[in-house]
């Protein structure tokens, strides 16, 4: 069987307050594309992800994203200026940290789903 191109890879995440969690990735830097009246596509420079209103507490409380950046000190003063903490409840950005394999730092958005977002180290 011949191996088919893959053309995107989107992933399902869940939100408590869907309202909150729209306007928290409005903010964070996708575009919403409004799918349902409880589902909509994030995207970003080609990436994305789908926020649908649903909620399950083990589910939600145990989804990681990891969003890779060129240059995640520049991700980093961009993201802090946006104040997300300062405007969303429960959202908390934490510092980036080397890592061996590169940096990486941490946003929790509204519901406490973790954002991974990352520089990785080059050869």
């Amino acid at each position: 069987m011949e191996q088919q191109r893959i053309l995107s890879l989107r992933p399902f995440v869940g939100a408590k307050d869907f309202a909150l969690s729209r306007r928290f990735y409005h903010d964070f830097g996708f575009t919403e594309s409004v799918l349902a009246p409880r589902l909509s596509y994030f995207s970003t420079q080609g990436f994305g992800f789908y926020l649908q209103d649903a909620y399950v507490p083990d589910w939600v409380d145990n989804t990681m994203l990891f969003l890779e950046v060129g240059d995640v000190e520049a991700y980093w003063t961009a993201l802090q200026a946006r104040d997300l903490p300062g405007r969303y409840p429960g959202v908390k950005v934490s510092a980036i940290r080397e890592e061996a394999w590169g940096k990486e730092g941490f946003v929790h958005d509204p519901a406490g789903i973790l954002w991974h977002i990352g520089e990785f180290r080059t050869p």
